[in-house]
């Protein structure tokens, strides 16, 4: 798996009190807060960016603030772009199929603003080493999407990373709360800009499955072992897991150990104030191992699930009508996007659960992805102020 230094560096948060963390700083703020609390109401597909005012934006086009403005492209009525014909971004993120072609819009329209030619770089996971070999060879991206603070962080630390400019700064200010604004800050600084977020403590099923098993929706660890036993005593294999993406199976240990052992031993274990054998550690992987050690619990056994993609993993749980390879599937709301590949409908045929509590309060894990600054241009801050 991906190392879980940096993966811990993403927000976390618990139900009760809906705390909000960040691994530079852990001071809770009321706008951190409330940020955290909007993770938990529900599957989270946030848009963190200035580049649309809506429908009436639509309707009247850029064209009669351009006018107005006397300037510049204008998005909206927030944000002055400047002229950049003749110029080229490129621009990195490890993001496929809809979640690409969605990105690929926003570029374009940033391009018809302001004349500036981008190309979307695909990258590999993990990025931060796609990002070295680029760098390497003298040919990095103009901008990045970062997944993780711990991978904006690393930028940052390897000398990669530009601040944003003032423009950014002020729309950040203006349009970000607090909390989001500080996750994407190094030593105080701002280096990222959140262009995306997601709740990654969700368990998406198959509605029939659990139907077919007399289940019903788990709320504790044990209701969802007990949900696992009912399933497959039914015929169905009660979990597909990822395993060939690594950070999947990161995400399975971060909410297991963020409710188990509470945010104040998360974030000592992302600062690396307490070590990997420390018996709040060996419990949450004791737990896991309540799922992941029963090889009839897992479609296709250990060894198969350590050779399923995360996509194929989302698929493979609402294909073949009443004996789907699996019942259940964890990950984050993002996970919807697979199951639109599928004739499944979702809120019909894919339901999906709060990730159950294993401690005293369940988990609300947030992910995210931030535009980095590589190459500091007039173009480069232009996009991330877009």
């Amino acid at each position: 798996t991906r190392a879980h230094e940096t993966a811990l560096g993403v927000r976390r948060g618990t139900k009760n009190g809906a705390l909000m963390r960040s691994t530079n700083s852990t001071t809770r703020t009321r706008r951190a807060v409330r940020a955290a609390a909007v993770l938990a109401a529900g599957a989270l597909a946030l848009s963190l960016t200035a580049c649309g005012g809506g429908d009436d934006d639509k309707k009247t086009g850029s064209d009669e603030n351009s006018k107005a403005s006397g300037g510049g492209a204008e998005t909206g009525s927030t944000v002055t772009l400047p002229k950049l014909d003749g110029t080229t971004l490129e621009v990195a993120a490890v993001w496929t199929g809809a979640e690409q072609a969605n990105f690929k819009k926003v570029l374009a329209e940033f391009s018809r603003r302001t004349g500036a030619k981008v190309t979307f770089v695909p990258a590999q996971d993990p990025i931060i080493n796609f990002l070295g070999s680029k760098i390497a060879g003298g040919q990095p991206p103009d901008v990045a999407l970062l997944p993780q603070p711990g991978a904006i962080k690393q930028a940052v630390e390897k000398k990669w990373a530009k601040p944003v400019g003032a423009e950014a700064q002020a729309q950040l200010s203006k349009n970000y709360s607090q909390g989001w604004q500080d996750i994407g800050k190094v030593d105080g600084k701002q280096y990222g800009v959140y262009y995306k977020a997601a709740n990654k403590s969700l368990i998406w099923y198959n509605a029939k499955a659990l139907e077919n098993a007399g289940a019903s929706e788990p709320k504790t660890w044990k209701d969802l072992l007990s949900t696992a036993q009912q399933v497959y005593d039914s015929g169905v294999t009660p979990f597909s897991v990822g395993g060939a993406d690594g950070w999947t199976l990161t995400d399975w240990f971060e909410n297991v150990y963020l409710s188990q052992a509470g945010p104040e031993k998360y974030d000592q274990l992302a600062q690396h104030k307490i070590k990997w054998t420390d018996p709040s550690v060996k419990q949450a992987l004791t737990t896991l191992a309540q799922i992941w050690s029963k090889k009839d619990y897992l479609a296709g056994g250990p060894d198969g699930a350590l050779q399923t993609e995360f996509p194929a993993s989302v698929t493979q749980t609402f294909i073949g009508g009443d004996q789907p390879k699996a019942a259940m599937v964890y990950e984050g709301d993002f996970a919807q996007v697979n199951i639109g590949e599928t004739k499944a409908k979702v809120g019909t045929d894919a339901k999906v659960f709060p990730f159950p509590a294993v401690g005293a309060s369940a988990p609300v894990v947030s992910g995210g992805d931030a535009a980095v600054i590589l190459k500091d241009s007039k173009a480069a801050q232009a996009l991330v102020t877009f």
